[in-house]
């Protein structure tokens, strides 16, 4: 929250970094220890070893800024070691050596954001030119991260509450008309001219630095933004920013004369957008509102603002939105459809996950082209979560991914456009889908499990059947057919004739029983028949199994 603008000062940054060498050749690591001058360098030698291994183990110890190694070596290689320091310590900078000139080494290292790659042969030059780049790389990034430190201080200790509730008030149109004047002069608020014009900026997301900055540490991004933008404002002498109570930046700029005013609006803007992105690494979106030609009225030209703002829903990230823009763009506006919504409920049951996002596609895209105001959007994507949520209960499906502790319903409001929606929406089906198969997969075992139990207890029944086994189960005959075999790999009849000849070796292997008596015993009424099977499936009758054994 701020009126004011604070410069960003330049810090020479002087202090020593720390980096350690790994690399499983002693002539080569102890070389490059030995031969640099790391003093003047700027960088410290706290530790060198001859395996990713010792790296990982002595990493959270020591806690270097830079790592140089190896790419080749035993029991953890560099890109493993890689791997983990930019999934667990992003902010330590990487240097890959190597004699391996393959492209693909090259290709992961860069996925892994590692700094530099540089092939062996090397040069104490070479070197040295990498190291001062990095070293370079460092100061920039500690003195990015002072200027944050400075503007917390600035934010916690300088904040004009009075003047923003002010001009907050203003913009809002919660003043009385008769003060406007006395508490102007009183505030020492000066906005000359006959025209003015507000914008509203937000931030789209944080880009890289959410891996660096935690999320209650988040509004030291927003205040940057203000601050940015203040900077740029106080140079053009037109205009003031503060920021409101969802920290948005609130821009007004001030003009005799509209074309002027429209002008400089619009390079100004521009000029805002891309400061944030190339100093602070992510983008925002700026709603912008039309000119009028009184402070009084000054609250339509923000709420106009707000809504071109709520464009960036359908429009996407990175936006300067005009509202006479989305004028434009609601009298192209086509009904919303609710057939794809319905049609998706079919799909999550049966469809693949190809159909389902296909169709997902296309419910943003009718979202998109309808240019429904951001609540309708939410109120129909809220729609189909129910949806899917009562595509659960009619599966009789409790415990899903989605009992977490977060609420679906209430999640979407955390994001910002229908990309992110459509992003979201594939996940959360996918997620769904998988609980559907899981529980299908589960239950087709359960019955198939209960089959096999049936078959064994009822096998020397001489009537029965698959019928019977479906009836017991409640099953159809042809589902209860492609569950078994994918179960059990068998048909019911090789199943149960299986198990019928694996209980007559039994008996003709311990009991003196005729073989009559035997195809009795497993269900066979007609011992010629026995004698048939048995032989099929062990290729001799059962007399002559029973003198072999």
């Amino acid at each position: 929250m701020v009126i004011f603008f604070i410069k960003f000062e330049s810090i020479v940054v002087k202090c020593m970094y720390k980096i350690i060498i790994a690399d499983d050749e002693d002539n080569v690591r102890e070389g490059i220890r030995d031969s640099l001058n790391w003093n003047e360098l700027g960088f410290e030698v706290v530790g060198d070893f001859e395996n990713g291994r010792e790296v990982l183990q002595a990493i959270e110890q020591i806690q270097p800024d830079v790592v140089l190694t190896d790419i080749n070596m035993p029991l953890m290689d560099g890109l493993e070691v890689s791997r983990y320091l930019y999934e667990h310590y992003p902010q330590t900078k990487i240097i890959i050596l190597t004699g391996y000139d393959e492209f693909e080494y090259a290709q992961q290292a860069l996925k892994l954001k590692v700094h530099d790659y540089i092939l062996k042969p090397n040069t104490a030059d070479e070197l040295c030119q990498i190291l001062s780049k990095v070293k370079a790389d460092l100061d920039d990034e500690n003195r990015k991260v002072e200027d944050l430190s400075k503007l917390k201080q600035q934010l916690r200790e300088s904040l004009p509450l009075v003047r923003e509730r002010f001009l907050n008030q203003l913009v809002t149109g919660e003043l009385r008309e008769s003060k406007l004047e006395d508490k102007l002069a009183y505030l020492d608020i000066d906005l000359p001219g006959s025209h003015y014009l507000v914008a509203v900026i937000d931030v789209d997301d944080h880009g890289e630095l959410q891996r660096f900055y935690p999320e209650s540490e988040s509004e030291l991004l927003y205040f940057a933004v203000c601050n940015i933008s203040g900077e740029i404002i106080t140079r053009k002498k037109n205009g003031l920013v503060f920021q409101n109570n969802n920290e948005k930046t609130i821009v007004i700029l001030y003009d005799e004369n509209v074309e002027i005013l429209r002008e400089e609006a619009a390079l100004i803007f521009e000029e805002i957008n891309l400061s944030v992105r190339d100093y602070l690494k992510f983008t925002v979106s700026i709603g912008v509102g039309d000119i009028c030609s009184s402070l009084n009225k000054i609250h339509h030209s923000h709420k106009r603002a707000s809504f071109a703002l709520d464009y960036r829903f359908f429009l996407g990230k990175n936006r300067i939105i005009h509202f006479g823009d989305t004028e434009g763009g609601m009298s192209e506006r086509t009904p919303y459809d609710k057939h794809w919504e319905r049609k998706l409920n079919t799909t999550l049951k049966s469809g693949t996950q190809q159909e389902i996002e296909l169709i997902i596609e296309k419910i943003i895209e009718n979202l998109k082209e309808s240019y429904l105001p951001m609540d309708r959007c939410y109120i129909h994507i809220q729609q189909i979560i129910v949806s899917i949520l009562d595509v659960l209960d009619e599966l009789e499906i409790r415990e899903t991914l989605h009992s977490t502790s977060s609420n679906p319903l209430t999640e979407i409001y955390g994001l910002k456009t229908l990309d992110e929606v459509e992003d979201w929406l594939k996940n959360y089906c996918l997620q769904t889908t998988g609980s559907i198969l899981e529980t299908r997969n589960n239950f087709c075992k359960m019955q198939a499990l209960k089959a096999e139990e049936y078959i064994k207890e009822n096998y020397a029944d001489a009537k029965i059947s698959m019928d019977m086994v479906c009836k017991y189960l409640v099953l159809s005959t042809s589902y209860f057919s492609l569950i078994f075999k994918n179960h059990t790999g068998e048909t019911f009849i090789s199943y149960l004739t299986r198990i019928r000849v694996e209980k007559a070796k039994e008996l003709l292997k311990c009991t003196d029983l005729k073989t009559y008596e035997i195809a009795n015993r497993i269900g066979y009424v007609d011992p010629h028949y026995f004698n048939l099977i048995f032989k099929k499936a062990t290729g001799m009758t059962p007399t002559v199994y029973r003198r072999m054994v």
